[in-house]
């Protein structure tokens, strides 16, 4: 659901105006009126917090241009948070006068990002307010330049080579996390537009963060034409040392908003006194229960939660969490969180309830929230709500990790791949079988070693015995 953009009043010259011509025409003094009741005309758009760890915002697009009329509830913005690009409404109905922050721009949680008028009339009013001296220096340190601006300024005594400069980035703007060009990175807007004017994605050059195809992109290419929009794009585009993944080598690629919240909570996890228990779990039933129901759709990831929720079902302390260092909550659900590796960063998408939720709707739901993950369309609620977190690199064949303890949390853990191991088995023989290494590391404010040994084993018991997976 998207959110909505808060949007105060401010009131009007000409309102305030008439309120003194009011005051000052009668005979008899009256109570001073209360601000909240003056029917201002003009409302500052702040920066929403889409999350509850989301300090700022980026703009990736605006989906209304100046002077546009809105209604309540519509779609304005795109804003890129720590976590998802988010579409956002607004919660009044009137014209959006003037975009303070420009696509790509940076805001903090809090900062105006446009002016809206309730009226045409308010509409110049409006522009004039977004580029007083007030106004400026607010949107110029809600949102700086890009990391390129400086060296472009420094070269301001040469036109021709500022003018060279600042012409690159709409030429040569591949996204770091682009895999080579392979995949197109546009906000989602970019991408409605894009089908509706029947123009291919792949051959736009994006202008937007780290060469993100944004609207404005769309639209130039459709109304310059393919042919012409694509061969000045090759001919200037400028020869780069790059290597066999199409990273250009070195260069600097400032963090996403998604790197940076990364960023944060792996440094407020370093507070954390953290230890590691690890544990070796034959996989061979769980293997043949997997080729056994794969066909209906069910994941490998969906039956580790599910076991890993029924383990925790039997040891509530594991899937508890400690925020402020003096207690500690049980959590009354099970909601497992599963690092996926995105575009712009690391997330962790949540299976919720996964203990009372069949492995056959865990895979659909999964299949659901990576998609959505990839697209930076997740909500808030599927990807802040995790109480025990999984992060398996099994599929890379990495046989064991460690895991960085996610803030909030009490446990997280590592999952390695399934490998044919020999092994003695009881009656003294030799033995082929498949295992799987698994770490966990916990809070040890909360969980004791003793905690984590005997989840581990209940663990290893659901997985030998994975009979109880598919009820």
């Amino acid at each position: 659901m998207a959110h909505l953009l808060h949007t105060p009043f401010i009131p009007s010259s000409s309102s305030s105006a008439a309120l003194r011509r009011s005051s000052a025409s009668s005979g008899t003094r009256r109570p001073p009126v209360s601000p909240g009741v003056v029917r201002a005309k003009i409302r500052e758009i702040f920066m929403p917090a889409l999350s509850s760890t989301m300090t700022e915002g980026k703009i990736v697009s605006w989906v209304k241009s100046e002077g546009d009329k809105l209604s309540k509830g519509e779609s304005v913005v795109v804003v890129e948070s720590d976590k998802a690009d988010m579409d956002v409404e607004t919660f009044y109905d009137g014209y959006l006068a003037a975009i303070m922050v420009d696509e790509g721009g940076v805001a903090a949680v809090g900062a105006p990002i446009a002016l809206l008028a309730e009226n045409e009339d308010e509409i110049e009013q409006a522009k004039s307010k977004a580029q007083s001296p007030s106004s400026a220096s607010s949107s110029a340190s809600s949102s700086p330049a890009p990391a390129a601006a400086p060296a472009v300024e420094a070269q301001s005594d040469k036109a021709p080579v500022k003018a060279a400069a600042a012409a690159a980035p709409a030429v040569a703007s591949t996204h770091p996390a682009s895999e080579g060009g392979k995949r197109v990175v546009a906000s989602p807007y970019a991408k409605k537009l894009a089908k509706e004017l029947k123009v291919e994605l792949g051959r736009i050059v994006g202008t937007g963060p780290l060469g993100r195809i944004v609207a404005k992109d769309v639209e130039a290419f459709a109304a310059s034409g393919a042919a012409a929009a694509a061969a000045p794009a090759a001919a200037a585009a400028p020869a780069a040392a790059k290597s066999g993944s199409g990273v250009e080598l070195g260069s600097v690629v400032p963090f996403t908003t998604m790197q940076s919240a990364v960023s944060r909570n792996m440094v407020e996890s370093l507070g954390v006194p953290t230890f590691r228990v690890g544990y070796t779990i034959t996989t061979d039933a769980l293997d043949a229960l997997y080729k056994k129901i794969k066909s209906k759709g069910v994941t490998m990831t969906a039956l580790l939660a599910k076991a890993t929720a029924l383990a925790l079902v039997k040891h509530p302390v594991v899937n508890s969490s400690c925020r402020d260092g003096n207690s500690f909550t049980y959590n009354s659900s099970i909601n497992i969180a599963i690092a996926v590796a995105t575009e712009g960063g690391l997330i962790t998408p949540v299976l919720q309830d996964a203990d009372k939720v069949d492995v056959y709707t865990l895979s659909r739901k999964w299949k659901e929230l990576v998609d959505k993950a990839r697209a930076k369309q997740l909500q808030p609620h599927e990807y802040s709500t995790g109480t025990f977190t999984l992060s398996n690199l099994g599929m890379f064949g990495v046989d064991r990790f460690d895991a960085i303890l996610p803030p909030g949390t009490g446990a997280i853990m590592a999952v390695g791949s399934s490998q044919p191991t020999v092994v003695a088995t009881k009656d003294g023989r030799i033995g082929m079988k498949n295992q799987m290494q698994v770490n966990v590391t916990a809070d040890h404010r909360v969980i004791y070693g003793a905690d984590l040994a005997q989840f581990l084993q209940t663990l290893s018991q659901i997985i030998e015995d994975p009979k109880d997976l598919t009820f």
